[in-house]
Parts: structure tokens; C-alpha cells; sequence
């Protein structure tokens, strides 16, 4: 069973950064989509980022310039740079993969099928 542990969150002042971390194991992880979602108070989980099996990224208007995906497939490992963070972007944020070699590659949420437990971030003013 393909698990992924989420790590790096915590609290931040507006303007700060954070590396959100993901690593995943239980399967191959080379081969699949995986990406980052956030669920803020009050909204539904929504997309933030995703990267394909090629290591092409995919950003929502909100995180385009100032977020950035990565994968190292050889650490099983995916990332995620926050950074000019916002009140805005304090939520829960999960990363998720989708089945091998998965062509839906895209920030809506039904493509993934495994998630992690989610890790908080906070930003304060």
C-alpha cells in the first residue's frame, strides 16, 4: 500500500517561507503524478501544485511565482517552497499521488487516489 508522510509545516510570519516535504513508499513512485492540495478554514480542498512523471509543474493563479514543486525521485521525495506567504494560505496541506503512469496529471483532486495525513501551516501578521 503506497503511503505518503507529509513534513515541514508550522507557523510563519506574512512574507516568510517553508518546504513542505512528502516522501513516499509502499510502491514505485517514479511513475507517478503526484502534487500538493491545502485546505484553508472555511473552503474546500483545493489544488496548489502538481508535478508529472516528467518533472513538468502546474501551478493555480494563487501559487504561480511564489510556490514551487519538485520531485526527487530517488528519495521518493516531493517539495514544496513556499515562499511571500500570506493570512491566505494558512490551511492543512496534503500531498497526493495518483496510480502509475496516470495521464490525468492536473490540480483536480479526483485523479489521486493515495494522500497523506496533511501538515499544518500557519501564517501569522
Amino acid at each position: 500500500q503506497v503511503q505518503l508522510v507529509e513534513s515541514g509545516g508550522g507557523s510563519v510570519q506574512a512574507g516568510g517561507s517553508l518546504r513542505l516535504s512528502c516522501v513516499v513508499s509502499g510502491g514505485t513512485y517514479s511513475n507517478r503524478c503526484t502534487g500538493w492540495f491545502r485546505q484553508t478554514p472555511g473552503k474546500e480542498r483545493e489544488g496548489v501544485a502538481t508535478i508529472d512523471m516528467d518533472g513538468s509543474p502546474t501551478y493555480t493563479d494563487s501559487s504561480v511565482g511564489r510556490f514551487a514543486i519538485s520531485r526527487d525521485n530517488d528519495k521518493n521525495t516531493l517539495y514544496l517552497q513556499l515562499n511571500s506567504l500570506t493570512l491566505e494560505d494558512t490551511g492543512v496541506y496534503y500531498c497526493a499521488a495518483t496510480q502509475p503512469y496516470w495521464v490525468g496529471c492536473s490540480l483536480l483532486s479526483y485523479n489521486y487516489i493515495f494522500w497523506g495525513q496533511g501538515t499544518q501551516v500557519t501564517v501569522s501578521s
